[in-house]
């Protein structure tokens, strides 16, 4: 018999705490952006991103059920494992998706339930069978990760056009892509054995990790155009965040090195990923001192 600890490992698993959390925080950062300041109000469109984002997750993994099975990684996930049904998974699913919506629509801006609309659609229905298909799925996927921030950003006031967010969401944009990218690599005969067409299926090893590190090159100048346009004026997070880019750059340098036989992909992995969040935590400070 399950105990309660046993469900809440399965709903945090079935959601991916870790990532929902981070699109949570992208969107909270897209609000204190526009806002410079913290506010009761953000707590609803936030709420709403992370439920919704929760729900999508849980829908992924019920879409990919056969392939999670297959694959080491990701075998001991809920619907895989077996520790819930496929229908249990669905109805979780079904009712943080609902949840999260209504959530937005409570917001009283249309605009931003219209955003997780789209989020869905573009995820779930999108993505997620794009996979499938061709390594690159990640590039126009990666469109999924800027509606967060979006709906941060429009629910403080902004406007979905306005440069500022542009430039938010194309740092968050090419993140994505190395952060797929060198997932891949580093579990790269697991995607293989599910079925996933792989970037070494079409580049070799040594020219797969430069791409990934020319990515990660445009990570750090995507940034660089946060510092210009978002005017960052605290001087020691003005430097913290140059200083940071060159860090990140000097660390995944191995990327770079044809005869280095296997680069530590998981070492670049966690730098690329930890330099995102150094870099939102930053930018927010930024504007809330």
């Amino acid at each position: 018999m399950k105990t309660f600890s046993d469900y809440i490992s399965i709903i945090r698993d079935l959601t991916k705490f870790k990532i929902t959390f981070f699109i949570a925080i992208s969107s909270s950062v897209a609000y204190i952006l526009y806002s410079g300041a913290l506010s009761y109000n953000m707590l609803l469109p936030i709420m709403g991103v992370y439920i919704l984002s929760s729900g999508l997750s849980a829908f992924n993994q019920y879409q990919e059920i056969r392939t999670d099975a297959i694959m080491n990684r990701t075998r001991f996930r809920p619907l895989p494992s077996k520790r819930i049904t496929p229908l249990t998974g669905f109805i979780i699913a079904l009712t943080l998706t609902i949840a999260g919506l209504l959530l937005l629509y409570l917001t009283g801006n249309f605009s931003v339930f219209l955003l997780g609309i789209f989020a869905i659609i573009w995820y779930n229905l999108f993505y997620t069978p794009l996979k499938k298909k061709t390594a690159f799925a990640v590039i126009p996927g990666a469109l999924v990760g800027t509606i967060p921030p979006a709906i941060g950003w429009i629910a403080a006031g902004g406007n979905l056009l306005d440069l500022h967010l542009l430039i938010f969401n194309l740092f968050i944009f090419i993140w994505q892509v190395p952060h797929f990218w060198l997932l891949m690599l580093i579990y790269e005969e697991d995607y293989k054995r599910a079925g996933f067409p792989v970037l070494t299926d079409i580049f070799n090893s040594s020219k797969s990790s430069r791409i990934t590190f020319v990515w990660i090159i445009a990570l750090v100048l995507s940034c660089i155009l946060i510092i210009i346009f978002n005017d960052i004026n605290n001087p020691v997070i003005f430097i913290s965040l140059v200083l940071a880019g060159f860090w990140l750059i000097w660390r995944t340098k191995e990327l770079l090195d044809q005869f280095s036989k296997v680069p530590n992909y998981s070492f670049a992995f966690r730098m690329v990923n930890f330099y995102v969040l150094l870099t939102v935590v930053l930018i927010s400070l930024d504007r809330l001192i």
